[in-house]
Parts: C-alpha cells; sequence; structure tokens
C-alpha cells in the first residue's frame, strides 16, 4: 500500500482545540501515514527574535526555555495520560532545549549569527513539534516513529535559509527509511547538507519537506491541513463570499502559490508535478467532512467557465526601475544588474524591459539593498533609479486565460471603470496567470471590481 503523506501546520497547532482535531483526524484515516510537522504557533519567530536577543543578552536564553516548556507541558498535560509517556517525552523536550541552550550561549560568546548555526537553531520548533506528536500518539495506542530528516536522509544542495532537495541522492534512502506499515513522525522545515549541515528550505518550507518526501516514497497523495477552505476565488477578508475551489491544474496552483496566496508554499507543487502525486488541502476545523478534501490539485483541472479560477494578491513584491534613454539596448546593462543582485542573494522575480527603462520585481524587503547596489554600479546610461514599495501585485489565475484574450479585455475594462491606474502589466509569461502592478491604496477596489466582473 502507498504511504499518504500528511502535514499539519503551525496554524493548527495554534492550541489544545488544534492538537485534538489532530488526533481525531489521524485516527480517521486509520492507515500508515507519514506526518510531517510545523513548528506550534508562533515558536520560529521566538526563535527568531532571541537569535538576536542573546546577541547581547544570554539572560534571555533561560526565558526562552523557560516559555517554550510551558508551551509544550500545557500540551502534554492535556493528552497525555500515560505517566511513564509524560516522564518520556519531558526528558526527551528537555534534552532538546539543553542543545538548544549550547547553541544560542555560543551565538553569544563569539557574538554572530552564522548560517549554519541559524538554520540549526530554528529548526528546534520542528524538533520540539515531532516529539510531542509522537508521544501524544502513543498515549492513543497509535504505533508511531518520531523519525528527523537527518536520519531518513533528506539531502539537500546544501545553501543555508533555502536550500533545495537532491532527490537523486534522497529518494532510495528516504523511501527504506520510512517503508514499515506505521505512521511516522517527522519535523519539517529542513533537510541536511552533505556535510552533515541543518540547512533550511525556506520560510514556510514545511509544505516543501514534505512534498519532497511525498516524491522520494511514491506518496498516493500529499493531503495538507489547514484552517480555511482550501483556493478560494479571492481573499475571504475582501470578497464577502469567495467561491471555492475543488480542483486545480499544477500550474494553477503554483501561480497562485507565488503571486500570494498562503495556501501552499510556491515550491510545493514542483516536486509532485511530474510524478502526478495530488495534493489534497483540507480544512481542520470541518470535521464533520472528514477526509473530503475541499481543494485537489493534480492534472485533471478542466477550463472553468470564467477562464479565471483565482484572483489574488501580494503586498510582498517591489519595483526598481532603470530609467535612462538608452538602458533597454546598451549591452550589458541587464547582465551586470542581475550577475550583482545574484552576488548578493537578491532574487529577482520579473524583469520587464522597454526603450526607456528596466523594471526589476523583487521582494519588498530586498528594495533598498537591491537600489543601494544598483546605485554603486555608477551605470552612465542609466539617469534615475526609482524604488517603489507602495505597491500590490494582483494575479488572475486560470487554465485557458492564454487563449482566451476576451479575459484580459475584461479584467482590465473593470479597472478602468473604477479609474484605477496600471503601473505595469504582464501577460504570456504564462499560459495560465496575467498580472499587473497598481498602487497599493487601490487594492480592495481592484480585486473586488475584477472579482465581481468574473464571478459574480
Amino acid at each position: 500500500m502507498k504511504k499518504i503523506v500528511v502535514k499539519f501546520g503551525g496554524s493548527n497547532l495554534r492550541d489544545k482545540d488544534g492538537m485534538g482535531r489532530i488526533i481525531n483526524m489521524i485516527k480517521t484515516y486509520n492507515r500508515p501515514l507519514v506526518i510531517v510537522v510545523s513548528a506550534f504557533y508562533g515558536i520560529t519567530n521566538l526563535l527568531t527574535e532571541h537569535l538576536s536577543l542573546v546577541l547581547i543578552d544570554d539572560g534571555k536564553i533561560k526565558g526562552l526555555k523557560d516559555s517554550l516548556s510551558q508551551i509544550k507541558k500545557e500540551i502534554i498535560e492535556e493528552f497525555i495520560k500515560s505517566p511513564a509517556i509524560q516522564t518520556e517525552v519531558n526528558s526527551m523536550i528537555e534534552a532538546r532545549l539543553n542543545q538548544l541552550e549550547r547553541y544560542l550561549l555560543g551565538v553569544h560568546y563569539i557574538g554572530d549569527v552564522p548560517e549554519f548555526l541559524e538554520d540549526l537553531v530554528l529548526s528546534y520548533g520542528e524538533r520540539l513539534s515531532s516529539v510531542v506528536m509522537a508521544a501524544i500518539l502513543k498515549d492513543n495506542n497509535i504505533e508511531c516513529k518520531e523519525i528527523w530528516p537527518e536520519e531518513i536522509g533528506l539531502i539537500t544542495d546544501g545553501e543555508y535559509g533555502n536550500a533545495s532537495v537532491d532527490y537523486q541522492l534522497s529518494e532510495d534512502t528516504v523511501k527504506e527509511k520510512l517503508s514499515k506499515d506505521i505512521i511516522y513522525v517527522v519535523p519539517g522545515f529542513y533537510g541536511i547538507s552533505k556535510d552533515k549541515k541543518v540547512t533550511l528550505l525556506g520560510r514556510g518550507g514545511t509544505d516543501y519537506s514534505a512534498a519532497s518526501i511525498a516524491k522520494c516514497v511514491g506518496a498516493e497523495s500529499l493531503d495538507i491541513w489547514k484552517d480555511v477552505n482550501g483556493f478560494l476565488s479571492a481573499d475571504p477578508k475582501i470578497i464577502d463570499k469567495p467561491i471555492k475551489i475543488k480542483r486545480l491544474d499544477y500550474t494553477e496552483a503554483a501561480e497562485l502559490s507565488y503571486f500570494g496566496a498562503k495556501i501552499l508554499h510556491p515550491r510545493t507543487i514542483e516536486p509532485l508535478m511530474f510524478d502526478n502525486i495530488p495534493i489534497r488541502i483540507f480544512n481542520i476545523n470541518d470535521v464533520d467532512r472528514g477526509l473530503e478534501p475541499y481543494s485537489i490539485i493534480d492534472h485533471e483541472s478542466d477550463i472553468s467557465k470564467n477562464i479565471i479560477k483565482s484572483v489574488t494578491h501580494s503586498d510582498d513584491f517591489g519595483v526598481l526601475q532603470l530609467r535612462g534613454p538608452g538602458v533597454g539596448i546598451k549591452p550589458g546593462i541587464l547582465a551586470k544588474v542581475t550577475s550583482d543582485f545574484d552576488d548578493e542573494k537578491i532574487n529577482i522575480k520579473t524583469v520587464i524591459t522597454s526603450q526607456t527603462s528596466i523594471n526589476f520585481l523583487l521582494d519588498r524587503k530586498d528594495l533598498v539593498k537591491a537600489y543601494n547596489h544598483a546605485k554603486s554600479l555608477n551605470l552612465k546610461v542609466v539617469n534615475e533609479i526609482v524604488p517603489s514599495d507602495n505597491v500590490t501585485l494582483i494575479a488572475a489565475v486560470g487554465k485557458g486565460l492564454a487563449d482566451n484574450h476576451g479575459v484580459a479585455a475584461k479584467m482590465f475594462g473593470a479597472l478602468s471603470e473604477k479609474k484605477i491606474n496600471v503601473k505595469i502589466i504582464c501577460s504570456g509569461a504564462s499560459s495560465v496567470a496575467t498580472y499587473f502592478i497598481i498602487d497599493k491604496k487601490d487594492k480592495t477596489v481592484a480585486i473586488q471590481s475584477i472579482h465581481k466582473a468574473f464571478f459574480e
């Protein structure tokens, strides 16, 4: 029997009620699983914050240990009745917190946070979740084993902070280590480099690690449990009654995730698409629905009657514009800037050029750094460098969009009616997505007008 890989995120691990629902759903599966867990809600942020604090004050370490111990204690006392299992898991947590303390003391004494040490420290959020989850399952008479990425051989390319899984090196070992007909509990978010160093898989990377494990074991499906009703036609905070999307193509889901939908980490699709392993999205708060997913992602998505399936948005982008009368045709300008940005690990999302300007779409957090580097290059044909961070990217996504030209006209007509100015448009780069940049102040009206034009 093929395994199902099940991922529970931090939003599921927010409180006691969430943990109780997780246990009920695991029992509902009633079969061997590979469970991949995120850190308890807020723990990764807490660890990140303390990496900075302990640089100047080692007294902060005890406060962090006490906070983490208290969170785990409340869960353990609520869900584990066996005194023996309570003693065992408390001992294991104490050992891991002591390890974490030593690493944080190292940060304090060297007065710096090396990349390898930052990745190692941040992995402890997931390590603490997995040991608690495994103990709770054992207390419920569910045979299981906690196993770490380094034990199953989830090998990465070694890049700190944003590593990629090396499937050629990982697949055989992972499949063998997870082959027994029991439930395995694996901490997500990280893998291990060829030289045995912990490397994170990017912020929010537990989805990606679960997808990578699903690929390695040839899973029946990757089941992701959220606290929302799957993919929707728009953000429910902006649209009162968005439409549920039952089925999505891999490319549609990838574009929606890339352009702001928070359902999946953008890299989740990557390991599964070519092996046709479906992704199923569930809502942990809807226990009456059982194992009926809200959204399924596979190759079987059809073109909807509206063409557009969802309108998504992100405020996490910024635009850096290089202006000059000949920047679009001067050889070497684009290569010089992109090479510099690559050296500085500034991720370029998109480049849109014209005769008089080159527009770089970047992570908003990188915008100031990119501006300073572009300025330092002293490019003679560039008269002005203009950063813009007060913008929103809006994307319309749907299979068949590139072949139905009336869709773009309808969308931009809806914006024109509301007198919303579009700064940059990109259409045709993807067969399933069109996106554009507008002022952030126009975001809500823009999304509402487009959604109304297509769905109401």
